[in-house]
């Protein structure tokens, strides 16, 4: 047997997570891949005088000990640990290696204003057409921007920028380097030169200096640090650059195509969670004005394809209600039992747009949803399933109008036609939700698995270890070794009409 870590860091919590598989020479039909759950922490932001920045020490630590449980367990079976996180947010390193201050929490409102200063600096069409990267308030550009324009003495002291998992990585391992997947979610990245996108770096005044060497996903980076045995338990264990977007590793752990049976298709992902994000695997970026205004970016994934992708709001109102709920009543009401609720209510009664800011922040959001009805003229619902199916169907609709403009761009751009629709991460465990994603889109939806994320992390170790030949073989591993469910559309007529009532009613609250 062979274990490899995946640390797995999201803006709530981390964990550590082993993946075991047994690579017995001659029988790769009886291989699997099992994962078993060793470290799990919070990981919250800390408000602090100055702004919001993230326990980036402690984040640390809680990997060590992560590190040191499955070294204590697995011994010389663990071969490697590969890290993601979220994207964008970074710190500054010294000369002699030292941070320089502690990261910023990509909410920290220094990038305030900062997208009208990059769009007067260098203009919003430019930087998208080099960057594939529209304008949002946790992109990295802007937060450098904002140290730009403070003179900021850490900036101009620093001699490089390593992204948070690029970071993590330079302590376990001593060695500097940035991953392509972080790279590109930062809108200073080039997804057509695969390399730093040196004029949006200039135009904006950031110091060149700061930027090095990227590598691939897949890449081995080095070894863990021979101070660390202490606390781990062991020396010279291989770090790896797995995707170290969480997303990027979420979309390589997802089986697209492995059941197609149009080939000339191109087949969409959607990895669902609190945020949902489509998109689809392209060998070339899609810059052009439409996919801007459309809102799509371009990011890299594994093995250096492109993720041309757009974010939508997922099961947020749906946790938002839960916690407002369990607020008021003291009552832990679990996923299960409020699709229940949904179920039992009747369709359709209104809709909401999953999107609209006021949905964005948390505070009362059975109450948000029902003035959003009021209005826009719909009946108000007074019932918890009605609230929640309206939030179910609302999201479901969001992603066939999400899925119509995507459709609109490949067959433009490729000539070519999209598939069916492959789901994985935590979001496909609401069952409602997964059923109406195929309902509303009227195509199958292929779902699972529940720990995307973690699975392309593992994999990727794989095929950077030689113990997996490349992504498809990894894909075909975590196929056999979990549950995939087959959704196919219902009522599809039904869906048809009321996606025209959607589209009037989110175009009314615009």
């Amino acid at each position: 047997m062979k274990v490899y870590l995946s640390v797995d860091l999201g803006a709530g919590s981390g964990r550590v997570i082993a993946g075991k598989s047994d690579f017995s020479e001659g029988h790769s039909d009886r291989e699997y891949l099992e994962l078993e759950e060793l470290h799990r922490f919070d990981n919250n932001n800390v408000e602090l005088p100055g702004g919001f920045y993230w326990d980036v020490i402690g984040i640390y630590r809680n990997i060590l000990e992560g590190i040191r449980v499955g070294i204590d367990k697995y011994g010389d079976s663990v071969q490697s640990v590969g890290i993601d996180t979220w994207g964008c947010d970074y710190g500054l390193v010294s000369k002699n290696g030292n941070l320089l201050g502690i990261p910023y929490q990509y909410r920290d409102p220094r990038s305030e204003g900062m997208a009208e200063e990059a769009d007067r600096l260098l203009g919003a069409d430019k930087i998208y057409a080099q960057t594939g990267i529209s304008p949002a308030f946790y992109n990295t550009s802007l937060h450098l921007l904002a140290q730009v324009k403070a003179n900021s003495r850490a900036l101009n002291e620093a001699d490089r920028l390593l992204f948070i998992s690029d970071l993590l990585a330079y302590w376990l391992t001593g060695e500097m380097a940035t991953e392509r997947t972080i790279a590109s979610t930062s809108q200073l990245y080039s997804p057509a030169t695969k390399d730093w996108a040196w004029d949006v770096i200039d135009g904006l005044g950031i110091p060149r200096a700061v930027f090095g060497k990227i590598n691939d996903p897949g890449t081995i980076l080095g070894t863990t640090r021979d101070e660390l045995e202490g606390q781990i338990g062991t020396t010279g264990l291989k770090v790896v650059n797995s995707p170290q977007h969480d997303t990027a590793s979420a979309v390589a752990g997802i089986p697209i195509g492995a059941s197609s049976t149009n080939k000339d298709a191109v087949d969409v992902w959607i990895s669902s969670g609190t945020w949902s994000i489509m998109g689809v695997e392209l060998e070339n970026p899609i810059l052009t004005p439409e996919a801007q205004q459309a809102g799509f970016a371009n990011e890299t994934g594994a093995e250096n394809s492109i993720r041309f992708l757009k974010n939508i709001s997922g099961l947020w109102m749906i946790q938002e209600c839960r916690r407002q709920w369990m607020g008021e009543e003291g009552e832990d009401y679990g996923y299960a039992a409020l699709a229940q609720m949904a179920s039992e209510a009747d369709s359709f009664t209104a809709f909401v747009d999953p999107d609209d800011p006021v949905f964005s922040t948390p505070g009362n959001m059975p109450e948000k949803i029902r003035e959003y009805c009021r209005k826009t003229g719909q009946r108000v619902p007074d019932k918890k399933g009605t609230i929640l199916r309206i939030a179910s169907e609302s999201v479901a609709l969001k992603y066939r109008v999400t899925f119509d403009i995507l459709a609109d761009l490949v067959r433009e751009n490729l000539g070519k036609e999209l598939g069916k629709v492959y789901m994985g991460g935590g979001g496909i465990q609401n069952l409602m939700l997964t059923q109406n994603a195929s309902d509303a889109i009227g195509r199958e939806v292929v779902a699972g698995p529940i720990e995307a994320t973690s699975c392309g992390n593992l994999i990727t170790q794989m095929v950077a270890m030689g113990d997996l030949k490349d992504l498809e073989a990894g894909r075909e591993l975590i196929l056999r070794s979990n549950e995939i469910n087959n959704y196919y559309p219902q009522g599809a007529e039904e869906w048809a009409q009321q996606l025209d009532r959607f589209k009037t009613i989110i175009n009314q609250s615009n």
